[in-house]
């Protein structure tokens, strides 16, 4: 194979890198021969970056996504604003430079998700503006075994609420505007829909906290539940929105799958274990990151400078993966 490897993080190789041994390598001719060495380091360490290589843009980024993973998924069910670049590649989350995005896996708040994802950095930041990885092998591991047991026995609902002027409007999140649709959408998917007022809409699921991968067999802490907690967003914001709303109308918060209420400081245990595992790295120009969506958590750190990362994902959870090692 025409590729040296090596770390980003000796204590931990997340993501393991592998490096093109000629500078501007065409990534086309390097991942015939590549893929099984790839697939089987996604597994293992969680994450793949391919660095020094010469992509060829959006549409090599699209290819390398159907080389690896084949065709790659639309993006359903929103809770971020993208905006397309082409055909199934995004941009990452259009989030204010400033703002942190904490450690996720994408769309695990769904009943089905993506597999494989893909990151590609088109133009890289000025300052800072990592897409940070965590190992939720690692997560399961160190979050208290109570709280753990307690989540694993109970699961975890997510409330959205869809009004206007806070987060993704529900025509966005559902790629429709036609409530008969997200009402079928919603009934395939475990979603209850409730619309409220005029043209406001509140959808609860209830999921499991914890999965099994699909080829390794480890169990995952594979949730949304920290992520969408009001707690979890920053101080004065999540003050701002338990003043305006009630709890049952916050855009969005989770819950016990029972409804009830989690503690404050349960959802602060889970945070800290999250940060613990949580490993960075600086993006290059042209650099692919290839995430296992159940065994790395991502997020993105504030940033400076013109930052443009594509993302794309891919193999659903409905069918398994496409391709394995």
């Amino acid at each position: 194979m025409d590729a040296t490897t090596s770390s980003l993080a000796t204590e931990l190789a997340l993501p393991y890198v592998i490096t093109a041994e000629a500078a501007a390598t065409p990534m086309a001719g390097f991942l015939p021969d590549a893929r099984a060495h790839i697939r089987g380091k996604l597994l293992e360490h969680g994450a793949v970056m391919l660095r020094g290589f010469d992509v060829g843009g959006v549409d090599g980024f699209d290819s390398v996504v159907r080389a690896v993973s084949g065709t790659p998924l639309t993006y359903a069910e929103r809770s971020s604003p993208r905006s397309t670049i082409k055909g199934q590649v995004y941009t990452s989350t259009d989030y204010p430079p400033s703002e942190e995005i904490f450690l996720h896996n994408e769309n695990s708040y769904q009943a089905s998700w993506p597999l494989t994802l893909f990151f590609y950095c088109i133009q890289p930041p000025t300052t800072l503006g990592s897409t940070p990885l965590a190992d939720i092998r690692e997560v399961y591991r160190t979050i208290d075994p109570a709280v753990r047991d307690e989540f694993a026995a109970r699961g975890w609902m997510v409330v959205r609420n869809f009004v206007p002027g806070f987060g993704v409007p529900w025509q966005q999140a559902f790629n429709t505007d036609d409530r008969a649709e997200v009402a079928a959408y919603c009934a395939r998917n475990g979603v209850e829909v409730e619309w409220v007022g005029k043209d406001g809409l509140r959808t609860r699921a209830r999921r499991q906290a914890v999965h099994r991968h699909p080829v390794t067999g480890d169990q995952v802490w594979f949730n949304h539940l920290t992520f969408f907690h009001v707690s979890t967003l920053a101080e004065d914001v999540c003050a701002g929105l338990r003043e305006m709303f009630d709890d049952t109308d916050l855009p969005t918060n989770t819950y016990y799958g029972d409804g009830a209420p989690i503690p404050d400081e349960v959802v602060a245990h889970l945070r800290d274990t999250y940060r613990a595992a949580q490993r960075r790295f600086d993006w290059e120009r042209d650099d692919v990151l290839i995430v296992d969506n159940m065994l790395a958590a991502h997020a993105r750190e504030p940033f400076t400078g013109p930052r443009k990362i594509a993302v794309a994902m891919a193999e659903s959870s409905v069918d398994g993966p496409a391709h394995t090692a």
